[in-house]
């Protein structure tokens, strides 16, 4: 649906989708596959999902925890991983990882339900300056990026008050939210820099 709401609005490009559950490694590396099959490889992955549920640290449930981990976190590192192997493979010198990653990755707010999420995106703030060292390391001028928003209006308060979509909206209400338009142009810009120049 998606796709065809870019094609008739006259969007240049095409949009692909591809299901894929980012918990499951056999399902990523299926699609990777995929990827390189139809469009031979990666130039740029943007590391978007990510997810939070409302588990606190003394009272949270592990099943919940190792979902934000298994998306948050593994998923990141194996398409990261990937993305470099497919642009290493063809010789791309120039690509480009971009990790969407939270404020929550750099202070801890206190609210307990997102205290577990806060710690992946700890994680994501240092996979990506691991990943940007790895990459000098290897001399390859392949960039790295992490952007960390604040509150953007999407799904994500839904599924983290799943079980209250009434607190989930209000969310959005409390302030003025950034768009999903603004993580796309934060994007554009970055994907735009010059190549002596890498947004952290």
């Amino acid at each position: 649906k998606l796709a065809a709401e870019c094609q008739s609005a006259g969007y240049p490009g095409t949009l692909i989708p591809y299901k894929c559950d980012l918990s499951n490694e056999e399902e990523i590396l299926s699609m990777f596959s995929a990827i390189r099959t139809l469009h031979q490889g990666v130039d740029v992955c943007i590391n978007n999902a990510g997810l939070a549920r409302p588990e606190p640290l003394l009272s949270g449930k592990t099943e919940g925890w190792r979902t934000m981990i298994d998306v948050n976190v593994m998923a990141v590192s194996i398409c990261t991983r990937e993305a470099y192997q497919s642009m290493k493979e063809r010789n791309i010198d120039d690509g480009h990882i971009i990790n969407i990653n939270s404020m929550n990755g750099h202070s801890v707010v206190p609210q307990s339900v997102v205290h577990f999420y806060s710690a992946t995106k700890y994680a994501v703030t240092a996979l990506t300056e691991g990943l940007r060292q790895e990459l000098r390391e290897a001399r390859t001028h392949i960039r790295a990026t992490c952007i960390s928003p604040g509150l953007v209006e999407t799904g994500f308060a839904f599924k983290l008050h799943d079980n209250d979509p009434e607190r989930a909206a209000a969310t959005y209400e409390s302030i003025r939210c950034l768009k999903a338009e603004d993580m796309a142009n934060a994007v554009i810009y970055v994907l735009s820099a010059p190549p002596h120049v890498q947004v952290g």
